[in-house]
């Protein structure tokens, strides 16, 4: 197995992780606040939260570490971005990334000045499942178009 096929996976298995999170808060943990107590779900946000704050500083490492790595392969493409439609889309992947990364360091900083109050914490979360969407069909389409 090459090194670009080892950051690939790593960066995949990240991707699954994180994306999956995003996607169980926004779609499934949001539903479930009508049918529970204020209470209770009090209980479940701090329990998903601590745990998520264990893992997902080093999930990120992974995803973008190794999506870092990959891009170097790409970087003749990255400096003309509008030459071809993969350097395009690479362009814009990244360019969502690095978004999703300012939202989480937002959100931290938000989180350690007690500031990420409900609505700001339903927003951020809302918008990064809305670039994780574009990542993941940019993602799939840039080998099927621009490839």
């Amino acid at each position: 197995m090459n090194t670009y096929t080892l950051f690939l996976l790593l960066h995949l298995f990240a991707a699954f992780i994180f994306v999956g999170t995003v996607f169980f808060e926004v779609l499934i943990l949001e539903s479930v606040r009508q049918h529970v107590s204020e209470r209770i779900m009090a209980a479940i946000e701090v329990g998903i939260g601590k745990r998520a704050r264990q893992i997902m500083p080093w999930v990120l490492l992974v995803l973008y570490g190794s999506g870092l790595s990959m891009a170097w392969n790409y970087r003749a493409l990255l400096a003309h971005p509008f030459e071809s439609s993969f350097g395009l889309m690479l362009t814009i992947k990244i360019v969502l990334a690095l978004s999703v990364l300012g939202h989480f360091f937002t959100a931290m900083s938000l989180r350690s000045r007690g500031k990420l109050v409900s609505h700001l914490f339903k927003g951020i979360h809302i918008s990064v499942f809305c670039h994780m969407v574009g990542i993941v069909l940019l993602a799939k389409l840039m080998f099927r178009i621009g490839g």
